[in-house]
């Protein structure tokens, strides 16, 4: 490993609580982009980063995101990571109101695929694709 992919301090192990009980790990052309745009759309807090590798590419980055770990890196398809389109799955966010944080999403460039509206569960909900092409639900129980 180049001194230059070398960890930070901040990503080193056991300096950044993993948080919750399943952590997502996105592999994202344009992570650090994208880590930015999770940022305004849905408050996002970086808390540790590797530095990028000699072509610019991101091999760690870690959010918080609604009390919860979010992992994102840039593919590396000479390490058996290609860039593949995000498909098959949906990261929920389950807020207490959701109409701040579905305008925060919308207003920073997520695309609606289905709108907030009241569920037959009982919980308004809705469903948003980011520019990435990661899909994100929102919900709330009012």
């Amino acid at each position: 490993m180049s001194e230059q992919a070398m960890p930070s301090e901040a990503c080193k192990a056991g300096e950044v609580e993993i948080r919750g009980g399943v952590a997502p790990y996105l592999q994202l052309d344009g992570a650090a982009k994208a880590a930015e745009f999770y940022a305004r759309a849905f408050g996002a807090k970086e808390v540790g980063r590797a530095p990028p590798d000699e072509k610019g590419r991101d091999m760690h980055i870690h959010l918080y995101v609604n009390g919860g770990s979010l992992m994102l890196c840039d593919p590396f398809p000479e390490h058996g990571y290609p860039d593949v389109k995000p498909q098959g799955y949906t990261l929920h966010l389950q807020v207490e109101d959701v109409d701040p944080a579905w305008k925060r999403a919308v207003d920073a460039g997520c695309e609606v695929v289905v709108p907030v509206q009241r569920m037959f569960w009982g919980h308004r909900y809705g469903v948003l694709r980011d520019p990435f092409g990661v899909m994100w639900s929102i919900a709330s129980e009012k």
